[in-house]
């Protein structure tokens, strides 16, 4: 992401090929995880539809254990969260440490084995939690035999950033790697103290909400957000031809993360039997996310600035700006709902599920989905066959994801009040909810919708069916506009 002016015409041709080379001995693993998630996806997506529809109606699909809503709900999750997000982290992570260290991919073999045992495990977890074995842990729902397969394959991927990020050609260190090495040793050390605390030596009493919500809201915080927000730097300057705005908001926005984000799980345990100071430290942590959200936000846009028409034209712009926005939004909303009296009205409501998914969705898998059609081209040598498809997946996930939160956080503060007066039935308020459960439903058959076309997209990319890559950003038309 040089900032230079002018570069020579033999130079550019030099580095096109060093990023052809890249990309090339990249391919087969990084498409490995790429597939692998893309099927998470589907997957998971199913289980979500089957999940909302038993919200409005009940009687759905009764009579088969495997299919109840707690246990469909828990495979949803963990399809989405350790399918599909985790193994794009991972994979997105593969293919952009290597393009910004200007290093071929080192081990292939390793990163094979590592994906191969991310797919064991999470198809052991969601098979077992559909069978009976699930926790009941909010996002550590898988059996306790699934863990070892996880820490496994994240060690290696983890191992293999340190490596190649240790043999890197270019000396430069650009944010978007910085963002990818805290994730691969933050996420590693959260995730195994959380197995060892809940599951495999469970702490007793009240530290074990603690340490699950410590590690709930840092699976989001310091693994997911950290590589999303590295992927919308590494993207935006890449596909408009400028470089980032401001250095100096790269390094507040990425050390206030660091900072801050890890004390902010407690504000979900806020009227619980915890500690007061930890709530109220975590409330604080919480407000002082403003600073690294700002920045970033700041970042994103002053980088955009005169360069908001190419949304029209790039696929890949499209939905990362979509993303980075929400990454404000949903923040925001996030620092708000740690104070108390707005958490009196808002937790144990669909108001906090809407904001979950605003994180998870909105912000992070937008800007996944952002990276694959970025980068899938680079790996295949072709175009995307179809822009009709993109164009349905972009309208599909983007108002599906707008009716999905607007319509649960109607409904969801509503419940909350509704709640916390005592004149009201449980009875009448969960009749109240119908309507905007069956929202629920309409919105998850759009975002389904959009994730076939998408998979649909992938698989025609693979069979070759777009034309050969001539180089420079993928667009929507055949005419490029000038960089």
């Amino acid at each position: 992401m040089s900032t230079a002016t002018a570069i020579l015409p033999h130079d550019r041709e030099r580095a096109a090929a060093e990023r052809a080379g890249i990309d090339e001995s990249c391919r087969g693993p990084v498409l490995y995880f790429a597939a692998s998630a893309i099927f998470w996806l589907l997957a998971g997506s199913i289980l979500a539809i089957i999940a909302s529809v038993k919200l409005h109606s009940p009687y759905f699909l009764t009579g088969i254990p495997e299919l109840t809503f707690g246990r469909v709900r828990m495979a949803h999750l963990q399809g989405v969260s350790i399918g599909w997000t985790s193994m794009v982290t991972m994979g997105g992570s593969v293919w952009m440490m290597c393009r910004l260290c200007r290093t071929e991919l080192i081990y292939p073999k390793l990163l094979y084995v590592s994906a191969t045992l991310w797919n064991i495990g999470t198809l052991l977890s969601i098979s077992g939690i559909l069978l009976g074995d699930g926790q009941s842990i909010e996002w550590l729902d898988a059996p306790r035999y699934c863990p070892p397969f996880f820490i496994a394959g994240l060690g290696i991927v983890s191992a293999w950033v340190a490596a190649t990020f240790r043999r890197r050609r270019e000396k430069h260190v650009y944010v978007t790697q910085w963002y990818i090495l805290a994730a691969v040793f933050w996420f590693p050390w959260l995730y195994t103290v959380a197995v060892f605390m809940i599951s495999w030596s469970p702490a007793t009493g009240v530290v074990q909400p603690i340490v699950n919500w410590w590690f709930n809201h840092n699976f989001l915080g310091l693994w997911l957000t950290p590589v999303a927000v590295g992927t919308a730097y590494y993207l935006i300057p890449k596909i408009i031809g400028r470089p980032v705005h401001s250095y100096y908001l790269s390094i507040t926005g990425f050390w206030a993360l660091a900072l801050f984000y890890s004390w902010a799980g407690m504000h979900h345990l806020i009227g619980g039997p915890i500690p007061a100071w930890l709530a109220t430290a975590s409330t604080v942590g919480s407000m002082m996310m403003f600073i690294p959200v700002i920045a970033v936000g700041i970042n994103h846009h002053m980088t955009m600035r005169n360069h908001f028409h190419r949304l029209k034209y790039s696929p890949a712009l499209r939905f990362t700006v979509f993303g980075s926005i929400t990454y404000t939004w949903v923040s925001f909303q996030g620092s708000i709902e740690s104070l108390k009296d707005f958490s009196e009205v808002a937790h144990f409501t669909h108001y906090t599920v809407a904001h979950a998914h605003l994180g998870a969705y909105g912000f992070v898998t937008m800007i996944f989905f952002g990276l694959y059609y970025y980068m899938i081209p680079r790996l295949t040598g072709r175009e995307w066959a179809s822009s009709t498809l993109i164009r349905i997946h972009f309208w599909c996930a983007s108002i599906g994801i707008t009716i999905y939160f607007v319509g649960l956080s109607i409904g969801g503060w509503w419940q909350g009040r509704m709640l916390n007066n005592p004149d009201v039935s449980f009875a009448s308020i969960t009749q109240y909810l119908l309507p905007y459960l069956f929202s629920r439903t309409v919105a998850g058959i759009l975002l389904t919708i959009g994730h076939i076309a998408f998979a649909t997209s992938f698989l025609m990319n693979l069979a070759g069916w777009g034309k050969k890559r001539a180089g420079g950003p993928t667009y929507f038309v055949e005419k490029a506009p000038t960089v």
